[in-house]
């Protein structure tokens, strides 16, 4: 009898939580809506800020529901396996009781659906733009997002804009030949987002090495603060494409030797970021044997580390100033990446100097600028930029990037992005690892046709 009667009540509660479902949905495609109405100067603002709150609450509602609704299938499945085995399971819990049960859930599902129609009705009010649900932008979540920053020397020469003189400067350095038994080092100095890694690899694939000048090329993304033994790691594991397995650091230091001694190399170090310990490092480098004319390339965003290069007595410093684009150079950024080979729209024309002064002459800032642009429509181009970039501080691109974030098309996709920011600075995670934390969370949901896995989707 109490079984007939959890059952019957567990199918009416189904039916009412088909209808919940169904006003979460619509509610749902308010939430893009609701989400850029945060970042805009609206006096509706603070009525937007208090709807997200209760949806909030009433979502929280609702998951625990459908949590007690899981765990009372689950026992009764229990209980029955058992008794095809002879076994008898008693439940003491008043709240599995035939009438307790029913009212409970019967109420907690009235009051919820009660509440989002209310809320749906404030979503309304408040004019929140309703944008249906696209399953597919989740297809692109994050390339890259489970680890940190790495770069490699692989580039399409078209990429780079503006830094023709700076590359041409910097090969003709390196190709100069040297006498000294000291190696040369050059540096390339600046803020984040003026394109030295970029430069770097202009560099790096310049054709005029082609011609076997350099015996050896190696290509160190450092991006952290690393020890010296590490360090060493790094550059034997790019030079042989293998993982040291040895911890002694004279194993890998002759390792190292064994791949330059008596090679002209270029060594590229990368978004260096440890100056302390370049005295050590450069002494034992010397003592490696690599032949006269070898240069290591550094980039960094930290001015001490260009102080103490230039203080070291083991090597030859030369410094290469890096200075901003110039406003066509930018421009030319902003027009490749917003309009992908179309003609340029005069909507971005007419807002041209304004847009460059907000770019501040750094290619980074061009090319968010550029990619936020893109596949919006070209009516949305005067509001995003006025609401979000024009009336900022000028040359702050940590500001840009935010702006790139709050336009992504939809909040879950934020979500995933805004979860890897829990983790250290440089932590690895695995991929597998990462959308299952996803999926835990509730950020990714399954496929309404069914074709893709919540695996699928979050990959």
């Amino acid at each position: 009898m109490a079984d007939a009667a959890v059952s019957a009540t567990i199918k009416v509660a189904l039916q009412a939580l088909k209808k919940l479902d169904k006003s979460a949905a619509r509610i749902q495609c308010f939430l893009a809506g609701a989400d850029e109405a945060k970042y805009c100067n609206d006096p509706k603002l603070l009525g937007v800020q208090k709807w997200l709150k209760d949806l909030e609450e009433e979502v929280f509602k609702a998951d625990n529901v459908l949590d007690e609704l899981n765990y009372e299938n689950l026992r009764r499945k229990v209980k029955y396996q058992n008794q095809l085995t002879k076994k008898k399971v008693f439940f003491c819990f008043s709240f599995f009781n035939k009438i307790g049960f029913r009212w409970r859930l019967g109420s907690m599902i009235r009051e919820i659906n009660t509440n989002l129609q209310s809320i749906h009705r404030d979503a309304e009010r408040l004019g929140l733009a309703y944008k249906p649900l696209v399953e597919e932008a989740f297809t692109t979540i994050a390339a890259g997002a489970t680890t940190s920053r790495q770069t490699d020397s692989k580039i399409v020469r078209s990429d780079v804009l503006g830094r023709d003189e700076d590359e041409s400067e910097i090969v003709k350095k390196l190709l100069t030949e040297s006498e000294s038994d000291r190696i040369s080092v050059i540096s390339v100095t600046g803020m984040g987002g003026l394109g030295k890694t970029t430069l770097a690899k202009a560099v790096y694939n310049n054709p005029q090495f082609n011609d076997n000048h350099f015996d050896k090329k190696i290509w160190v993304c450092v991006a952290k603060e690393v020890e010296t033994m590490d360090l060493f790691k790094m550059i034997l594991e790019s030079s042989t494409g293998n993982k040291p397995d040895a911890d002694v650091r004279d194993v890998i230091v002759r390792g190292i030797q064994n791949e330059i001694k008596g090679k002209r190399c270029l060594l590229v170090l990368d978004d260096l970021w440890n100056h302390q310990q370049l005295d050590d490092f450069f002494t034992t480098l010397k003592a490696l044997e690599a032949k006269k004319g070898s240069w290591c390339l550094v980039t960094t965003r930290l001015q001490e580390v260009e102080t103490t290069l230039s203080g070291l007595p083991q090597i030859n410093f030369t410094r290469h100033g890096l200075g901003k684009l110039c406003n066509d150079d930018c421009w030319s950024i902003i027009n490749k990446w917003a309009t992908v080979g179309e003609e340029v729209p005069k909507e971005l024309e007419d807002i041209r100097e304004r847009v460059l002064r907000r770019c501040d002459g750094l290619p980074l800032a061009a090319k968010l600028i550029g990619g936020l642009l893109y596949k919006k429509r070209k009516e949305e181009w005067q509001s995003i930029l006025e609401e979000s970039l024009l009336n900022g501080d000028q040359g702050r691109i940590e500001q840009i990037i935010k702006v790139s974030f709050d336009h992504l098309s939809l909040a879950p996709v934020k979500k995933c992005f805004a979860y890897c920011s829990i983790f250290d600075q440089d932590a690895e995670l695995e991929q597998d690892l990462l959308v299952e934390l996803w999926m835990a969370e509730g950020f990714l949901q399954p496929d309404s046709q069914n074709e893709r896995t919540m695996e699928k989707i979050g990959c």
